[in-house]
């Protein structure tokens, strides 16, 4: 994997679990990451895309358990009724931006439809899973820059090679009125009947400066009073939080899991104001559901619910780090109008910031 300068890099540890081989949603057997972007500084272009496979084969006729949680309702998502309601996935998941969920999902179904040749004939129709950001404030947005091939290239190019900050859906994001964009951070979780790993990938885009924390460090008002801001932007974006794991989870206790990811994301600051959509969105690869009905009952492994407080303390931790990777290793990018965020890390730098 490329080298990037994580929040782990700057000495912040957060949390007390072990982290997986790259800190990364892609610690989890068998998840790849892919993302195209679209960047011209002088057409005002900031976007892109973001593709999750969950597993390497095919997810139609091999589904996963899986659920969504919101924690606030400001945002736009394909697929995630249907989700709650079967407790399945059967699709990759895509990330783009807000007025672009449409075209990412003809993409998706178009995806689907050439690997499945039975769908809509033999079978039932497929139900794609797209989750978006509001990137209008950097991206051309009304420009529909978004295709059909972008996505396509997105889900043919993912590896486990997981790169964050301004790239893919996070080109144009904002994070605590800095650049924000995609991160991601994952832990293990060493149980009496095995290791798992609990993995999260965010897409960034909410907050106000004055809010930041992190360790619990009020870093914000530091980078506020560094930089003179006294223009601070209300907080109308929305994160993108999707959750991975391998834990041998129902659809119930994945569901619980995902709403502790409000923890992780509380402890940057975050208080989830009226125009800031927050959604989770969660699978466990640990179970694979025919689609073809078996001649005999399914069967679901599951944890104890004694072993659930582990869950909930690793995946805080995660969504907690993968916010902070999300914008500390972004790029300073202009963009719209010659609108303009700058990156965090380089105001570490000119204004030697500590964050310990």
């Amino acid at each position: 994997m490329d080298i990037q300068k994580r929040i782990r890099d700057y000495g912040v540890k957060i949390g007390r679990l072990d982290t997986g081989q790259y800190n990364a949603i892609t610690d989890v057997e068998g998840v790849t990451v892919g993302h195209v972007t679209l960047s011209d500084k002088e057409k005002g272009i900031q976007t892109g895309v973001t593709a999750i496979l969950p597993h390497q084969g095919n997810l139609f006729k091999e589904k996963l358990i899986a659920s969504s949680h919101v924690i606030n309702g400001f945002g736009k998502t394909i697929g995630t009724i249907q989700m709650q309601e079967l407790g399945t996935l059967e699709t990759p998941i895509i990330l783009t931006n807000t007025l672009s969920v449409g075209i990412a999902a003809d993409a998706l179904i178009g995806y689907m439809l050439e690997h499945n040749p039975e769908i809509g004939i033999t079978t039932g129709t497929v139900n794609p899973i797209v989750g978006e950001c509001n990137d209008m404030l950097l991206n051309d947005i009304r420009g529909n820059h978004i295709k059909k091939e972008h996505v396509l290239r997105a889900l043919k190019n993912t590896s486990i090679e997981c790169k964050e900050g301004t790239i893919g859906a996070g080109t144009g994001m904002l994070c605590y009125s800095l650049k924000g964009g995609i991160g991601t951070a994952s832990r293990r979780l060493k149980m009496e009947h095995g290791t798992y790993t609990m993995g999260v990938l965010v897409l960034s885009n909410f907050g106000i400066l004055s809010d930041l924390n992190i360790n619990g460090k009020a870093v914000g008002h530091e980078v506020k009073d560094a930089i003179l801001e006294t223009d601070e932007a209300k907080d109308k974006g929305s994160i993108m939080m999707i959750v991975a794991t391998d834990l041998p989870v129902s659809e119930r206790q994945l569901n619980r899991i995902l709403k502790r990811t409000v923890t992780g994301l509380s402890r940057t600051g975050s208080i989830m104001t009226n125009g800031s959509g927050e959604i989770a969105i969660g699978f466990s690869t640990a179970t694979k559901i025919p689609h073809d009905k078996p001649n005999q009952c399914l069967s679901v492994s599951m944890l104890h619910e004694e072993d659930m407080d582990l869950a909930f303390r690793a995946v805080g931790e995660a969504t907690e780090e993968a916010v902070l990777n999300s914008f500390v290793t972004a790029t300073h990018v202009v963009g719209r109008d010659g609108n303009e965020r700058p990156a965090f890390k380089d105001l570490i730098d000119k204004y030697n910031i500590s964050l310990t």
